[in-house]
């Protein structure tokens, strides 16, 4: 699988996070390791985990040797549950994907901010069009 086909795997798997996610949006992960999804997650209800932290804490591998491919920027706040930087900044995974940044005024931008001070390498926008048309009126209600 090519790294666009992953992430619109995990846009598939945010599906499942509706209706449960709500306030929240709902939000996907895919990990691979080898060109394989060895785990992936959604968004939980509100105070439960976030995407990345399901898909991370189902991973078996080491985080180290992973691509990780989430449907939106991973939240830099403390909310309801801690901010998800600071898990994958602790894990560190390979490459983290991001299809696009959350438009949430606590966010928006902070959180790809952070994986990059910490060296993470990041990338911003794949798939992000076919990502918008699903998370677009889930991020317009918040």
């Amino acid at each position: 699988m090519k790294p666009k086909e992953f992430m619109l795997e995990a846009l598939a798997i945010s599906k499942q996070a509706l209706p449960k996610c709500r306030p929240n949006p709902p939000v996907g992960c895919v990990i691979t390791y080898q060109d394989k999804i060895v785990a992936s997650g959604y968004t939980q209800e509100p105070g439960e985990r976030h995407a990345e932290i399901m898909a991370i804490d189902n991973c078996k591998y080491k985080l180290a040797e992973c691509e990780l491919y989430v449907t939106l920027e991973p939240c830099s706040f403390f909310g309801r549950t801690p901010a998800c930087t600071e898990r994958l900044i602790k894990v560190h995974p390979k490459k983290i994907y991001i299809a696009m940044l959350d438009s949430d005024p606590r966010n928006n931008g902070r959180g790809l901010g952070q994986l990059r001070e910490a060296n993470l390498d990041v990338e911003l926008g794949l798939a992000q069009s076919e990502v918008n048309v699903f998370l677009f009126p889930y991020l317009t209600n918040q």
